[in-house]
This record gives C-alpha cells, sequence and structure tokens, in this order.
C-alpha cells in the first residue's frame, strides 16, 4: 500500500502580510493513519522541499496525540522537509492521494494544472482521492470523463462558510468552498461547524474541517483494505 500526500507550497494568506500553509493536525493524523496501517508515504508539493506551515496550527489549542507525536518523530519532520516536487510523481506509482488542508490549496492547490491532472489521472484509475477541511478546494477544476466537474452530482463537503466567518477570513480567501461546490453542482453536506463529518461517494472522500482528518484518512485506509 503507497500513498501520496499532496501538500500546499503556498504561504501568504491573501493581502493581509500574514501567513498560511498547511495546517500541522490534518497533516500529522493522516499520516500517522496511514503509516500505522503498513502504507509507504511519499510526500510531494508544487515547490518540493519544506512546504509552509500555518502559524496558528502550532499554537496549543490545536495540538493532538498525532501533532506531538509527529514533533517527537525525526524521520517524519526529515520526510516533511523534503517534499518531492508535484510535477515529479505519478498516479500509477501509489494507490490513493490525501491531500491536508489549510488555507494554503486555496491559492495554489486549487489552480495547478498538474495537481487537476494529477487528481483525474486518480480518479480515471479507480482509486480514493481524499481531502480534508480546505483541501477539497483542490477540485475546483477537475473534471470527470464527461468533461463535467467532478463535483457535480456527487456527494462531498470541506470548510463550511461558518467556519470560514468564525476565523474571520471569508472576505480573504480567493473562493468559499461551500459556495463553490454549490455552483459546480456538487451535493454539499455538512454537520455542525468544528465537528467531525466526513463523505464517501464512492472513491471521493472529503473532510470538512481539521477534526475530520483523521476520520478521512481512515476511510481511505479501509477502501484500500
Amino acid at each position: 500500500m503507497k500513498v501520496l500526500m499532496v501538500l500546499t507550497s503556498h504561504d501568504q494568506l491573501g493581502d493581509t502580510g500574514l501567513k498560511t500553509g498547511f495546517w500541522l493536525e490534518e497533516f500529522a493524523a493522516p499520516y500517522y493513519v496511514f503509516k500505522d496501517a503498513g502504507a509507504e508515504v511519499v510526500l510531494a508539493s508544487p515547490a518540493g522541499g519544506q512546504p509552509p506551515l500555518d502559524p496558528k496550527s502550532e499554537l496549543p489549542d490545536f495540538q493532538t496525540d498525532m501533532t506531538h507525536r509527529f514533533n517527537a518523530d525525526p524521520d517524519a519532520r526529515r520526510a516533511l522537509a523534503n517534499t518531492v516536487k508535484l510535477e515529479t510523481v505519478s498516479s500509477k506509482d501509489f494507490d490513493a492521494v490525501f491531500y491536508p488542508g489549510g488555507h494554503g490549496p486555496l491559492w495554489d492547490l486549487a489552480e495547478s494544472k498538474t495537481s487537476v491532472e494529477l487528481i483525474q489521472s486518480f480518479e480515471r484509475s479507480g482509486k480514493p482521492i481524499g481531502f480534508v477541511c480546505h483541501a477539497p478546494g483542490a477540485l475546483r477544476h477537475v473534471k470527470a470523463a464527461d468533461g463535467a466537474p467532478l463535483v457535480k452530482g456527487r456527494r462531498v463537503t470541506g470548510f463550511t462558510n461558518g467556519e470560514e466567518a468564525a476565523v474571520e477570513l471569508t472576505d480573504v480567501v480567493p473562493f468559499l468552498i461551500e459556495d463553490e461546490f454549490k455552483s459546480l453542482g456538487g451535493f454539499y453536506e455538512k454537520g455542525p461547524d468544528w465537528a467531525p463529518f466526513v463523505i464517501e461517494d464512492g472513491k471521493l472522500i472529503t473532510g470538512q474541517n481539521p477534526a475530520s482528518s483523521e476520520g478521512v484518512a481512515k476511510a481511505l485506509v479501509a477502501q484500500l483494505k
């Protein structure tokens, strides 16, 4: 079992002057779900090397057993510091792909032709594709085989308008996932803000928020087994 994890390389939170990137828990929890299931995990990002970490995700309130485990794991930290360039990976070398969130993906992965083509390749091959929190935004331009948006007619979730309003970034992000999925014809669903909520629609697995990251990863592993 070989899983590709795709992280953002984008570190600017719009024009606020603040930093963003990937959300630590949304990387750490799935990483260990995959590793503990015996998977080989490869980390990739558009720029390669160390992806930017959202500094807020390092605050004490957002630490979990999985983030503590990561911070104490030199091998994992080394792997994260040396992500391969996204353009060098191929879906044929992996059994599944997973995208952690953080606000970064809304800027780079959502607009990356390389990422779009990679996701489409996994999807066409019938392999599980997982996204959590803001990472479902990477599906924005992904097409199904018939040329329609991949999310059209599919059950999907992602960071809610209410959650975006709560972190006061509604007017900062390039688009709102809830609105975007609805406009693309997706059957957007959500649970209570900040509570775990995971949707499986065939091989497409999406999670609403950071609390959903472990659930998406476990659903992906279950499909592989």
